[in-house]
């Protein structure tokens, strides 16, 4: 089945209301504003992280136009020096490719492998826009509805000032 349907089905299965756009392959949050998606509500940019020994995975959402300082970020998380995950590590623990991160990746099951991380700027947002698992498509939904996702698919889910 299509990485995309797999997540319609699951949110329609669990009665969370959802909107998409369907647009052309976007890889940056730059190439999303081109599109005009950010006038739909606020985009969230995902960075999958490992520690130094590659023992512990992350997966901190933040706002789009936000930068990151992985020092402050770390000693906030109690982690070793972070770095970006590869690619194979991403396909590891939430079958995804580059340019298609998303907290929806749970879906493909991490069995809680991966400790998320929520910039609490995104609380309470009422529409949050995630890659459905494909970088071809927005899936907009309520930061309410994403945390009960992420905790429903066996992940706690940490709300931080990033």
């Amino acid at each position: 089945m299509e990485a995309r349907q797999r997540v319609y089905d699951y949110l329609t299965e669990k009665n969370i209301s959802f909107s998409v756009n369907e647009h052309p392959p976007v890889f940056t949050i730059e190439a999303m504003e081109e599109l005009g998606l950010h006038l739909d509500g606020e985009i969230i940019k995902n960075l999958f992280l490992r520690d130094a020994k590659g023992q512990r995975h992350f997966l901190v959402m933040i706002r789009g136009d936000k930068k990151v300082d992985l020092k402050g970020l770390q000693a906030k998380i109690g982690s070793t020096r972070l770095n970006f995950a590869s690619e194979e590590r991403l396909a590891k623990y939430l079958g995804l490719e580059k340019g298609a991160v998303s907290p929806l990746g749970l879906l493909n099951g991490s069995g809680g492998e991966v400790e998320i991380i929520m910039d609490r700027d995104l609380e309470g947002c009422a529409r949050l826009g995630v890659h459905p698992n494909d970088n071809r498509a927005t899936v907009w939904l309520s930061a309410e509805d994403l945390k009960t996702i992420i905790e429903d698919l066996g992940n706690d889910l940490r709300l931080i000032d990033v």
